[in-house]
């Protein structure tokens, strides 16, 4: 028996509802009167994480932000070649994709100029130098603080 998948359409509301949040505004944050919700809608995210269930549930919230979801990547090769050659806005990296540090990937966007988000479960003091001034996710995190986060990552490489 053959099972056909149905192509996923990007949402406006998700089962995780998609609150907003404030515009992020500011003298240095180089967005001016854009708001949060356009800073995410339509902005191309990649996503470099290992565990499915993680990964799915990324790829949800993303799409309730309005984001277009690139990748993901569950292996440190796949994930440092879409890096370099993907369009993206911001990156969201696990920090230990299966086994293995992400660092080259994060050395690879920030050579780029691109901002990026880690996301852990050791928060912050897992993060090695010179990534801990980059913005962390700590699992498990809520929707609404990945909203904040990759809102501030993406004003902060704009100003």
């Amino acid at each position: 028996m053959e099972f056909l998948a149905a192509p996923r359409l990007p949402r406006r509301q998700g089962r995780f509802g998609g609150a907003s949040v404030r515009g992020v505004e500011g003298k240095n944050s180089g967005v001016g009167t854009e708001t949060s919700e356009d800073l995410l809608n339509g902005a191309r995210v990649l996503v470099v994480e290992d565990e499915a269930a993680i990964s799915m549930l990324l790829e949800d919230m993303l799409l309730d932000f309005g984001c277009e979801v690139v990748g993901p990547a569950a292996r440190l090769s796949k994930a440092l070649e879409m890096a370099e050659t993907e369009s993206f806005v911001v990156a969201i990296l696990d920090v230990n994709v299966a086994g293995e540090p992400i660092y080259p990937v994060a050395e690879a966007i920030v050579r780029r100029g691109l901002p990026l988000v880690f996301s852990t479960g050791y928060g912050g003091a897992g993060i090695r130098e010179p990534f801990r001034d980059r913005p962390v996710v700590q699992k498990p995190f809520s929707q609404q603080d990945l909203k904040r986060t990759l809102i501030a990552a993406i004003a902060a490489a704009a100003g």
